[in-house]
């Protein structure tokens, strides 16, 4: 199955690069242009994830190829992205200061103990907007922040000098393909192309924080707080339950396009597992959930995402936030 996944979403990925970079009208042009970035983001979720876990395919040296040229042919880093995601969101889920992906961004406020300020009141209308220059922001500052240290993020990295080139190289290289080339042979103008290339990312990004944010931002998932010795009440595999909700785990399409992240709480517990799996190990998991008591969040989609903007609205709101009690 992954064998197929592979040749499927990099040969869409080329067909419709081919496609768009040859197409006659400006109407052809867009959709090729947006069915390629829906396409390369499937990749990522399908292919290049599991890669960075190593579990793509069974070949280290293959997995390490298959993560670099999917996440560095986007414009990203993908040796910042692997730190990021394998080293500090895997590791302490949630976890302000240790958790990479809890944001210090004055525009949202994520955990009850960021400062709750007079316009965060609003963050739940205004953040869908905010939303659509998540991959741009991405892509044009949060790297190339990291490389100075002025990210808003609550950990740094410290980026090799290697990686710095090949992170401004590759930008250069996403842009070239993805602007200049198409601008210069095709007869649309720079206008249609630089259009086509936001409206991409916008897709983009609401289709990741969409898929992605509503796992760890919902009014059900904790913030856990270490003591004054930085210790946790908890171990690591109920900190990974109680911090994220899995939304239709069982569903056949969601496991072929989503790359299993809708079933996240169970990645999170089996990094090690390749999603391809999920499905047939889902069955066992909420047994042994119910045989020790644990709770296991899942919802339908549609209740995540619910649950995620009243997340926001609380947030907002309320000094300190409760999460809300699961229940079956």
């Amino acid at each position: 199955m992954m064998y197929f996944k592979i040749v499927l979403y990099f040969g869409l990925d080329l067909l419709f690069y081919l496609l768009m970079i040859n197409s006659e009208s400006p109407a052809a042009f867009y959709t090729f242009y947006l069915l390629m970035g829906l396409s390369v983001l499937l990749t990522a979720f399908n292919i290049s994830h599991d890669a960075a876990h190593g579990v793509a395919v069974k070949s280290r040296k293959w997995n390490r190829f298959l993560f670099q040229l999917s996440f560095n042919l986007q414009g990203n880093n993908a040796y910042v992205w692997g730190k990021n995601h394998n080293e500090s969101h895997h590791l302490y889920t949630n976890i302000e200061e240790s958790d990479i992906d809890v944001l210090h961004n004055p525009l949202f406020r994520m955990t009850s103990t960021q400062q709750l300020k007079r316009f965060h009141r609003f963050q739940y209308l205004y953040a869908p907007f905010l939303y659509l220059f998540y991959s741009l922001n991405w892509f044009f500052f949060r790297e190339t922040l990291m490389l100075f240290n002025l990210t808003s993020r609550t950990i740094k990295i410290r980026i090799p000098k290697i990686e710095v080139v090949k992170l401004i190289l590759f930008k250069l290289l996403y842009i070239g393909y993805m602007i200049v080339l198409p601008a210069l042979l095709l007869p649309f103008g720079w206008g249609t192309v630089l259009l086509a290339f936001l409206l991409n990312h916008f897709m983009v990004s609401l289709i990741f924080v969409g898929v992605l944010g509503v796992s760890h931002l919902s009014d059900y998932v904790e913030h856990p707080l270490p003591d004054a010795n930085g210790q946790l009440n908890m171990s690591w595999p109920k900190l990974q339950l109680c911090t994220s909700v899995d939304y239709n785990p069982d569903s056949v399409f969601f496991n072929m396009t989503l790359g299993g992240f809708n079933a996240h709480a169970l990645h999170h517990l089996l990094p090690q597992v390749c999603h391809v799996h999920y499905l047939e190990i889902l069955p066992i998991f909420r047994e042994l959930i119910e045989e020790y008591e644990l709770t296991y969040m899942e919802m339908s989609y549609g209740e995540s995402l619910k649950a995620h903007f009243r997340f926001l609205k609380g947030m907002g709101q309320q000094q300190e936030f409760q999460p809300l009690p699961y229940e079956r």
